[in-house]
């Protein structure tokens, strides 16, 4: 059965997307089948994957309100071993309706076990935020992933990321753990950036992943050619950085 984990932060542009995107698909190149799950109601993991937002027969909305099921919502990339279940904006929706439906928190764990033995990892790009829609992916999870820059606010906001995945633990998934932290967008140059990394190894060091992902202008045009680095630019740094985290995943997991 395949391990599902989550790429969760409630702050959006810290490189959460970029990094389910580049870690599924470096996996995927080294053989093992990978399954993304867009859970984000701006659809830019099925973009950046290289699918069409508005020719999409089934996507995520529809397996949530129960209209198709998860085999029907996938969606082969031309990526190696890279499938996606896509999203669009319908999934705004979602978060008004799954609150009358019953077992709400249960919609995507449900739906995604009668696929899961096809897989031999799921991974969920949340939204940002901590509503409905991320609590399904972490009550679906195994694990989670926390991408962040190395700034004072997201440094605030993880604390209180820590302590909701506390509480899904002891409300509605005992078995989630937190994988690792993944520091992105990374600048040596500014002090901020030092004190933040000090204050991370103070109180996360056995979490703190150990490869960073600096900023990169390759990284950051990628996805407007629907293409993860390592297919956009397999010689660029952010190919190398998110090989190198895809490969300590493997061996957190």
């Amino acid at each position: 059965m395949g391990k599902v984990i989550s790429f969760a932060n409630q702050k959006g542009g810290i490189g959460k997307t970029t990094s389910a995107i580049n870690i599924s698909s470096a996996i995927g190149s080294m053989g093992r089948r990978v399954l993304l799950v867009d859970m984000d109601p701006q659809g830019n993991t099925t973009s950046g994957v290289g699918i069409n937002k508005k020719n999409m027969r089934n996507s995520i909305y529809d397996m949530l309100i129960g209209r198709c099921t998860a085999a029907e919502a996938v969606v082969k990339t031309e990526f190696a071993g890279l499938s996606i279940i896509p999203a669009n904006i319908s999934l705004a929706g979602a978060e008004f309706e799954l609150v009358s439906l019953d077992g709400r928190e249960n919609r995507l764990r449900d739906a995604l076990s009668l696929i899961q033995d096809e897989y031999d990892f799921i991974f969920i790009d949340c939204p940002p935020s901590l509503g409905i829609l991320t609590i399904n992916a972490l009550t679906a999870s195994d694990g989670v992933i926390i991408p962040m820059q190395c700034e004072y606010f997201a440094l605030e906001g993880l604390s209180q990321l820590t302590y909701t995945i506390k509480q899904i633990k002891r409300l509605y998934n005992p078995r989630l753990e937190l994988v690792g932290i993944l520091v992105t967008m990374y600048n040596a140059r500014l002090n901020l950036t030092l004190q933040v990394m000090d204050e991370l190894k103070k109180y996360y060091s056995d979490k703190l992943f150990s490869t960073t992902v600096v900023r990169n202008v390759r990284l950051s045009e990628a996805p407007s050619y629907g293409q993860p680095i390592l297919y956009y630019d397999k010689f660029s740094k952010g190919s190398k950085a998110y090989m190198d985290v895809a490969i300590e995943v493997l061996e957190r997991i």
